[in-house]
Parts: structure tokens; sequence; C-alpha cells
């Protein structure tokens, strides 16, 4: 915009030098001001610089928030052995359970979540955290190839899971666990009932059928074939529900069917939102105040302002005559 002003102002004088002198000028326009023109572009300035700062929500002072939480720590342990690849449900067992946990999720209030993600070996995949959003992100990137040796090491999972429970006093805890049940490790239950033995309440879902189905392999997304045993055969994966079940009895817990998404999804909110929450995060924080308000009415009046100064001289300031013009004239 400045720039535009000084090329006008150039053009304005190169053409006025066409027209006439400079005396003569004078005489023919008294109230032509090259100061008014030069405040009247400030003055604009001024208002778009203010408002382009008002757009960026200026912030300042502060003011201390408490914030209380009352909710249950949820932890989901999810398999993701190549057997959950098997799509005896649609679209796979996999997916079946990512959609399970992410309705419970949405579902919640405020309690913490986490994730856990298992086969041969157990790995964090979310700390426990109140950040559901980040969780339903993490969790869609949970696949076969994040862990480095496969199976169904359930136990592994029931092990992590007793780090995620930081807080002693806390009064529900619930541990998740999704999976075909294709476990074996013999003392997967022991490591259940030590884990039921510090407070935590096991919930197993179930997803695939006992018929079974095989496993694809893909490269690229492009399915090249199925899974194969050392004989040629191809490998039938099976939903396991007595590994399940027995889990959930050791913990007090309940085993759910997760063949439909609504069965577990409905009895795990309903649960988990009668059961008794406890105060876990006190956060006290600072939050600036919005100031734009001010900026933006500083603004507004250079703009009105502008509105209402004329190019012309004033008046009364040719009155005032601050600089003895009309002096030396005469």
């Amino acid at each position: 915009m400045l720039v535009l002003f000084l090329f006008v102002l150039w053009w304005k004088k190169r053409t006025q030098q066409k027209f006439s002198t400079p005396k003569l000028l004078k005489i023919l326009a008294p109230n032509a001001s090259g100061f008014k023109a030069a405040l009247k572009v400030t003055i604009l300035l001024l208002g778009m610089t203010f408002l382009i700062i008002s757009l960026t929500n200026p912030k300042m002072g502060s003011k201390l928030k408490t914030i209380k939480r009352e909710g249950v720590d949820i932890v989901f342990a999810l398999d993701i052995s190549k057997s959950m690849l098997a799509e005896d449900i649609a679209p796979n067992r996999l997916e079946k359970s990512k959609q399970i946990i992410s309705k419970i999720i949405d579902r919640l209030g405020s309690d913490r979540v986490g994730i856990i993600v298992y086969a041969g070996n157990s790995y964090p995949l979310l700390p426990i955290t109140t950040d559901h959003a980040a969780a339903n992100m993490f969790l869609q990137n949970a696949n076969p190839d994040m862990v480095s040796s496969q199976g169904t090491a359930i136990n592994e999972a029931l092990e992590l899971a007793k780090t995620y429970y930081n807080n002693d006093e806390q009064t529900n805890r619930f541990l998740i666990i999704l999976s075909d049940g294709e476990d074996h490790q013999e003392e997967t239950k022991q490591v259940a009932q030590n884990l039921a033995n510090n407070g935590v309440k096991i919930y197993t879902i179930g997803v695939g059928t006992a018929r079974g189905g095989p496993i694809p392999i893909r490269v690229n997304g492009a399915m090249i074939g199925y899974k194969k045993d050392n004989k040629g055969e191809t490998v039938i994966s099976k939903r396991v529900s007595e590994v399940l079940q027995g889990i959930a009895d050791t913990s007090d817990g309940t085993y759910i069917d997760g063949n439909v998404t609504e069965n577990p999804v409905d009895q795990l909110a309903e649960i988990i939102a009668n059961a008794e929450k406890s105060e876990f995060e006190t956060k006290q924080f600072s939050d600036y105040k919005d100031q734009f308000q001010w900026f933006l009415a500083i603004g507004l009046f250079f703009l009105i302002l502008d509105t209402f100064l004329f190019d012309k001289k004033t008046r009364w300031l040719r009155k005032v005559d601050l600089f003895n013009e009309e002096k030396k004239k005469s």
C-alpha cells in the first residue's frame, strides 16, 4: 500500500507539471495539501496493521485454572499377530478389534486409556493418557509389522500392563484383551491372577469363528496366497474361546464375543460408566487472556478516522499558521 501511494504521488506530480507551473498550481488549488494525503495513508496503514495484529489473536496476562478429572484407567491389549488377519469375520479380526476399541473410547468420559500391542512380544503403543483422539490415531496404525516375532503371547501383554497402572490408590482399573485366543503359553492364567490380585479387572473379547479361516499373505496390498505350514498345507486359524474365558474367570472379569461390534461396546461402556470414579489428576495451568478486541477497536478507529479526513487543507489549521506562512507571503 505504501509503494502504491508513492507511485500515485509521483504520477500526480508528473501530471501537475504538464498542466501548470508549481506557482500557478498553488493559486488554482490553494487548499491542496500534500501533508494531508500523507497523513491519510499513514492512518490507513496503521488501521490495517492493527487489524492484522488482531487476527493473530494476541494474548497477554494470565489466569490460573484447576482441572479435576475423575475416571478409571483402561488399558487395551490388542493382539496383532498374523492370525488376526484371518477374514472369517469382516473385514478381518484385527480391523474388527480396532473398531471395537475405537467405539469404546468414543463413549468414555474423562477416563484414561492406554494401548498395548502384542504378538510374540508385547510393546507399548500408547502410554496412559486422557487424549482420546491420540488413542484413536495411534490405534489405526497398529499392524503385525510392528512386532519382530510372531505368536500370541498374552502373558507378555499382561506383564506389560502392570506398568501402566501407576496410581496405587486407583479404585477401578480395567484391562481389556482383544484376541483370537491362540495362546500357547501355560503361565498365562497365573500372570492374570497376579494382575487381578493388584486390583485389575480383566475383560477378554474374542474375535474370529470356531470354524476359523486361512491367513492371507499380502505384498503391497495385493494378496498372493495363504499361509502354509511345513507340510505345505494351508493354515486354518481358529478362535480359542476357552483361553480367553479362563483369563476372564481368573480375574473376576467377563468374556465377551466380539464378532458383533455392538455387544462388547455396549457391555463395557455400561460397566465403565457404572464403575466408581477416582480423582486421578488435578492440574493447574496458566491460560492467557485474549486481547484481540483492543487491537480490533484501534484498527477500526483509524479506518473511521481516515474516512472523515479530506485531502485538502483544514480551515482551522490554516488559521493557526504554525509555520508563519502567511507572514512570509506578506
